[in-house]
C-alpha cells in the first residue's frame, strides 16, 4: 500500500500494523534451524524457499499465520548432508515436498512478545507447537511499501515427526540430537 493512509495503530502500548493481509518478504527472511551434532557441537541450516501469509486482525489477538516451506530447499552448506536430509531417512522430499504451519490461536502476549499455538506438519505428521514471536516494529520503506518485522522460535522433538534416523556413537550418545530449534526472522509486506 503506497497511499498516505495510516498503516499503524496504537494497541496495548505498542505501535502495530493496521489490520490486513501481509506476505513474508522473500528478500528479507530466514527460516533456520539448529541441531546438535555428535553431542558436542551444533549444525545450523535453513530452508531457502518459504512463504507465509499473516492476517493481522482488528483485534490483534485474533491474528493468524499460515506458512509453507519447500522441503527440498534445505541448506546446511554441506552437499552430502543436505542430500541425506532430503532422503527418505529424513524429510523424504519426494513424498512430502512441503512443511506446513497453521496458527490456531494467540495463547498469550507480554509487551511485544507473543506466543502462538499452531499445527506444524512435517513428513505427514502434525503436532501442536508453541511459537514464541517477538514483534520487532512497523515502518514504511523508501519505496512506499508498508512492512513489519518479527522473529520467532520454537523447539521440537524431531522423532515426534517421524524423523528417527540416527547412529549410536562409540563414546556414548548419538550422531544427531533429537531436539531441533527453529529460528525465523522476517519482514512482512502489506498487500493492497
Amino acid at each position: 500500500m503506497t497511499s498516505t493512509e495510516s498503516v499503524t495503530r496504537d494497541w496495548d502500548g505498542l505501535t502495530i500494523p493496521a489490520a490486513g493481509t501481509y506476505l513474508l518478504d522473500a528478500a528479507h527472511k530466514r527460516v533456520g534451524f539448529v541441531a546438535r551434532h555428535m553431542m558436542v557441537s551444533k549444525v545450523r541450516g535453513e530452508f531457502a524457499d518459504a512463504t507465509a501469509t499473516i492476517t493481522v486482525a482488528e483485534d490483534p489477538l485474533q491474528s493468524a499465520v499460515t506458512a509453507t516451506i519447500q522441503a527440498a530447499s534445505i541448506n546446511t552448506a554441506q552437499a552430502d548432508r543436505d542430500g541425506h536430509l532430503r532422503s527418505p531417512e529424513f524429510l523424504d522430499v519426494e513424498q512430502f515436498p512441503t512443511l506446513e504451519y497453521r496458527s490456531t490461536a494467540v495463547k498469550s502476549h507480554d509487551g511485544n512478545e507473543f506466543v502462538l499455538l499452531g499445527d506444524l506438519t512435517i513428513k505427514g505428521v502434525t503436532r501442536q507447537v508453541e511459537l514464541e514471536v517477538e514483534f520487532e516494529g512497523v515502518g514504511r520503506t523508501p519505496f512506499g511499501t508498508d512492512v513489519f518485522g518479527f522473529t520467532a522460535s520454537t523447539e521440537i522433538d524431531r522423532e515426534e515427526f517421524g524423523l528417527t534416523w540416527n547412529v549410536a556413537l562409540e563414546t556414548g550418545g548419538v550422531l544427531v540430537g533429537k531436539k531441533i530449534k527453529i529460528e525465523i526472522e522476517g519482514e512482512a509486506i502489506r498487500q493492497a
